[in-house]
């Protein structure tokens, strides 16, 4: 019979923390905790946890800084390069797929983090509807504020995802971060100057999932996670018919100048 291979430590080590980075307990550009720290929470030598990082710098998960720590390599935050997401941000198809798949998307975290959540889980999203709902309390908001408040927004919704505790979920919603913040101050930017009841009914349907979800009722939070991302759609995809009718309004009134002339 073949032998059966026993594990370093290192290696042991090296799971432990491969499984905090894909449960999110480890974010992307995060610090890992000191060395000393870290050994004596996983109860092992220095030299066996130094071995492990090294071996997931080789792996690419971890970047070791000299004299500054090791940290969570940030690209794993990221799936969409700059100069992609300006491209994405510049064409309203791109908008309108991204709320198609947000639809998808944040029902199932919604429904899963419902489910799934621990007590740290709701203190993290406590504290996500916290800062959004201090966005909400002040006056309607400048660009600048529109900034904060949709950046407070993809957080609420960052919570969200990271308490399904499914991990593929969470790694697509951290993928998408960057274009989900900018997508979301985009939305919100023109949806309140086009209605006037969109900031109440947007902090209605936010305070509605929180609840859902704290309370662990699954499926009232995938329903208001799924009708929250319809109210969006609905309004921008007026927006966007109301934006074309006007456009072509005016290469009517182009052509008949031109025809006078």
């Amino acid at each position: 019979m073949p032998h059966i291979r026993q594990l370093r430590l290192s290696d042991t080590i090296v799971e432990r923390l491969e499984s905090m980075i894909l449960e999110g307990a480890l974010k992307p550009g995060e610090r890992l905790p000191a060395e000393r720290a870290l050994a004596e929470q996983f109860g092992v030598s220095r030299p066996s946890l130094r071995e492990a990082v090294q071996k997931l710098v080789a792996k690419g998960l971890l970047i070791s800084r000299q004299g500054g720590g090791n940290y969570v390599s940030d690209k794993l935050g990221s799936s969409y390069s700059d100069p992609l997401l300006a491209l994405l941000e510049s064409h309203p198809e791109a908008h309108r797929d991204l709320l198609e798949f947000r639809h998808t998307l944040e029902a199932d975290c919604a429904y899963y983090a419902a489910l799934r959540a621990t007590e740290v889980d709701r203190q993290h999203l406590q504290a996500a509807f916290d800062e959004l709902q201090a966005c909400y309390s002040e006056s309607p908001p400048a660009q600048g504020a529109r900034a904060k408040e949709g950046a407070a927004d993809a957080r609420f919704h960052m919570a969200i995802a990271e308490a399904s505790h499914n991990m593929v979920l969470l790694h697509t919603m951290r993928g998408l971060f960057d274009l989900l913040k900018r997508n979301v101050v985009t939305n919100i930017g023109g949806m309140y100057e086009l209605r006037g009841e969109t900031r109440e009914r947007m902090v209605n349907q936010h305070s509605s999932l929180f609840q859902a979800i704290m309370e662990a009722r699954p499926d009232d939070a995938r329903r208001t996670a799924s009708e929250h991302i319809s109210y969006v759609q609905e309004v921008l995809a007026h927006n966007r018919e109301e934006e074309v009718r006007v456009a072509r309004a005016e290469r009517y009134r182009f052509l008949e100048n031109f025809e006078k002339h």
